[in-house]
C-alpha cells in the first residue's frame, strides 16, 4: 500500500464501504460544510462504483448540488476524475491554463461546454494533486497517526510502503517525528520511489544516488531503534521508469507499451539495480507489458547474476502459464491485489466475464510454488481493509456482491490469509520471522 500519500488523510472523505451513492453525497456536503476557505473537499479514491446500491457513479450535476462553493475533487481509482465548478475555475479547465496531456479526455456536455469530468492515467491524477493545498507539517504527522490507527483496526501489525511521490528522505519526514516520541505502534518497511521531476535523470539513477551518497541506507537497515524491523528499507519500484509504467485502468482496453522500448528500458535499469544490490519490483498488471519486460530481464541475468537478490512483481492480474514459469525459475515473487473486488464488474464489461473469473489466475499461482501475496494497493485504487480482499478471494464475490471469480479459481480462507501474512514477509525477506503467532 502507500500511506505516505495520504499525509492529509484527516483532511479527505472517506467513500469506502458506503452503501450507498446517496449517502456518499451527504458526506460532501457535511464535509464542506466545515472545510476552511482555501482547502478543498477530497475523495482520492478506495471506492467503487458497483459498491452502492444505486451501482452507479455520481453524475457531475449531482456532484455541483452537493458542493457548489467549494472546490471539490472526487477520484475514482486512477480511472475518473470529477471537479465541480470551482475545481474547473482552479484549474483553469477549458483555458490555455490547463494543458491537456496526451490520452486525457475532457467530457463536455451536449452543448459543448466542458464539464469537469476527466478520463485520464496515472501521472495526470499526481500532477494535478501535486497542485492542491498541502498539509502543513504537524498535519502531516497528525494524519500519518490516524491512519495508523485505522489501520491498527483491521488487526495490521505491519505494512509495506509500497512507493510515495516524496521519496525517501523527507517524504517519510512524519514517519521519523513519531518514531522520535515513541507513537510509532507499526511496522512499517518501505520501498522508495526514485521520482524526480527533474528530465535529465532517470528514476532508477535517482533512487541509486540518493540511497548510496545523498542518504545513504542498504536494503533491510531499520531506521526504528523503537521496534524490531520497524522501519527497514526495502529496496526500489514499484515505477522503474514513467517511460515505461504500466497503467492499470479495467474500464478500458489496456495500455500496451512497445515492446522495444520495454526491453530497453528494463534491460538498462534492472542491470544497474542487480549490480548495485538493491531490490526492486515491477509494475506489470498486463501479460502483454510484463512479456517484454521478462525477455529482457532473462538477457541480463545471464551476465549480471541475481545471486540471491529478490525482485517482484506487482499485479500481474493477467499473467500467462508461461510467464508464470518464467518467474519461478528467475526466482520472482508475485505481490497480488484486491483491485478485481472493486473493479472486476468493469474488468468484464471490457474483456468479458470468463476472463474475469480467472483474473488473477488464483489456483495456477498457488499451483506454481512461486512466492506469492496479497495486497490492497491503498489508498487510490482500493481501501486498505485486507477483509474486503480475502471476503472476495474466499467467496468469488465482489464489493457489489455479485460472483466475479470462478469457484475453481477460489482460495481458502487459510489460503487468503497466509498470502496477506506469511505470504507477504517473503517480500521484505522477513518470512522466518513475521506473518505468524508463534
Amino acid at each position: 500500500m502507500h500511506p505516505l500519500n495520504e499525509r492529509n488523510f484527516t483532511q479527505k472523505v472517506k467513500w469506502d464501504g458506503v452503501p450507498t451513492l446517496k449517502r456518499a453525497l451527504e458526506m460532501l456536503t457535511e464535509q464542506a460544510a466545515r472545510t476552511p476557505e482555501g482547502q478543498w473537499v477530497k475523495v482520492t479514491g478506495a471506492w467503487s462504483p458497483y459498491q452502492f446500491k444505486e451501482h452507479r457513479e455520481p453524475t457531475i450535476e449531482e456532484l455541483n448540488k452537493a458542493v457548489p462553493n467549494k472546490p471539490l475533487w472526487i477520484q475514482y481509482a486512477y480511472n475518473r476524475l470529477w471537479l465541480n465548478k470551482p475545481a474547473m475555475k482552479f484549474f483553469g479547465i477549458g483555458t490555455p491554463k490547463f494543458k491537456v496531456e496526451a490520452g486525457t479526455i475532457l467530457h463536455k456536455d451536449n452543448k459543448g461546454n466542458y464539464t469537469g469530468v476527466i478520463d485520464a492515467n496515472t501521472f495526470v491524477f499526481v500532477a494535478l494533486d501535486a497542485m492542491l493545498p498541502t498539509a502543513t507539517p504537524e498535519e502531516e504527522v497528525s494524519s500519518m497517526e490516524y491512519l495508523i490507527r485505522d489501520l491498527n483496526r483491521f488487526g495490521l501489525t505491519t505494512v509495506i510502503e509500497n512507493s510515495s511521490v516524496i521519496p525517501y528522505p523527507q517524504g517519510h519526514a512524519p514517519i521519523e517525528t513519531l518514531i522520535k516520541e515513541n507513537r510509532m505502534n507499526i511496522r512499517f518497511p518501505f520501498v522508495d520511489l526514485g521520482f524526480t521531476y527533474d528530465p535529465n535523470k532517470s528514476w532508477v539513477d535517482t533512487e541509486i544516488e540518493r540511497v548510496t551518497k545523498i542518504s545513504p541506507i542498504s536494503p533491510g537497515q531499520n531506521l526504528n531503534p523503537n521496534m524490531e524491523h520497524g522501519h527497514e528499507y526495502e529496496g526500489t519500484g514499484e515505477v522503474l521508469s514513467p517511460e515505461v509504467h504500466d497503467h492499470e485502468n479495467f474500464d478500458k482496453p489496456a495500455i500496451i507499451i512497445p515492446k522495444e522500448k520495454m526491453y530497453k528500458y528494463a534491460e538498462e535499469y534492472t542491470r544497474k539495480l542487480i549490480q548495485k544490490r538493491i531490490p526492486f519490483r515491477v509494475h506489470m498488471t498486463y501479460n502483454e507489458n510484463l512479456t517484454p519486460f521478462l525477455d529482457a530481464f532473462e538477457e541480463v541475468v545471464k551476465t549480471t547474476p541475481l545471486d540471491g537478490m529478490r525482485w517482484a512483481v506487482e499485479h500481474a492480474e493477467t499473467i500467462s502459464d508461461e510467464n508464470i514459469a518464467r518467474i519461478k525459475k528467475l526466482g520472482g515473487g508475485i505481490a497480488l491485489d484486491n483491485k478485481m473486488a472493486l473493479h472486476g464488474e468493469g474488468f468484464a464489461k471490457t474483456y468479458g466475464l470468463e476472463k474475469a473469473l480467472y483474473t488473477p489466475r488464483f489456483r495456477a499461482l498457488m499451483n506454481s510454488d512461486i512466492p506469492l501475496s496479497l495486497t490492497t494497493d491503498a489508498f487510490r485504487v482500493s481501501p486498505a481493509n485486507p477483509w474486503t480482499g480475502i471476503s472476495w478471494a474466499v467467496t468469488g464475490k465482489a464489493v457489489s456482491g455479485n460472483v466475479i471469480l470462478a469457484e475453481d479459481n477460489r482460495l481458502t480462507r487459510e489460503e487468503a490469509l497466509r498470502l496477506y501474512t506469511i505470504g507477504a514477509a517473503w517480500f521484505e525477506n522477513q518470512e522466518n520471522d513475521k506473518g505468524r503467532i508463534a
